[in-house]
Order: structure tokens, then C-alpha cells, then sequence
């Protein structure tokens, strides 16, 4: 028995703005279940003694004295960006008005 339901996996489509018509709703339904599947498989893993880490290698990270430099005008502060109204970042509407509040 699945432990993904269609419904489950249109819901998780939509929290990652994807858009899924009906006909590709089967297969990505499928592929949460290998996934879920898989984590089961890694859960079975035994990890006692094992040190968490955030890379599979130690990394160094080179770092450099906070020091302020000169101010940006407007202009060169939007510059690269994507969009702009006069000199402001524009961006688009994230929430729809009934989901404002």
C-alpha cells in the first residue's frame, strides 16, 4: 500500500510551485513513494559513533575582516537586478489577497 496519496502529492507539487496536470500527478506520486522508500533504507543504516558533518570532507573556509567600504548609490544598487521601478527592487506578488493577513 502506498503512504502517498495523490492528494498528498499534488499538496507537496503546490508548497514547491510546481504546476501538475492530472496526467503527470501518477508518476510524480510514484517518485515521493521511491523517495520515502529510500529513507527507510537509510534509516536501517547504523550510525552510532558516527560524528554528524555538513560535508563528506573537511573544507576550509577562508574568511576576511568585516570592513565597511563606501555606500552604493540607487542606481548601482539595482543595477543587475532582474527588475526595477525607478530606483526600487520590483518584485512579484508572493501572496493572493485572500491569503494576505
Amino acid at each position: 500500500m502506498s503512504r502517498i496519496a495523490p492528494e498528498d502529492a499534488k499538496r507537496v507539487a503546490e508548497l514547491a510551485r510546481l504546476r501538475l496536470d492530472d496526467a503527470e500527478l501518477p508518476a510524480m506520486t510514484a517518485h515521493l513513494e521511491r523517495i520515502l522508500e529510500y529513507v527507510d533504507l537509510l534509516m536501517e543504516v547504523d550510525t552510532r559513533g558516527v560524528e554528524p558533518t555538513a560535508h563528506a570532507i573537511p573544507l576550509a573556509t577562508p574568511t576576511r575582516k568585516d570592513e565597511p567600504t563606501g555606500e552604493l548609490t540607487p542606481e548601482q544598487a539595482i543595477a543587475n537586478a532582474p527588475a526595477a521601478e525607478g530606483t526600487a527592487f520590483s518584485v512579484p506578488k508572493v501572496f493572493d489577497d485572500e491569503a494576505a493577513g
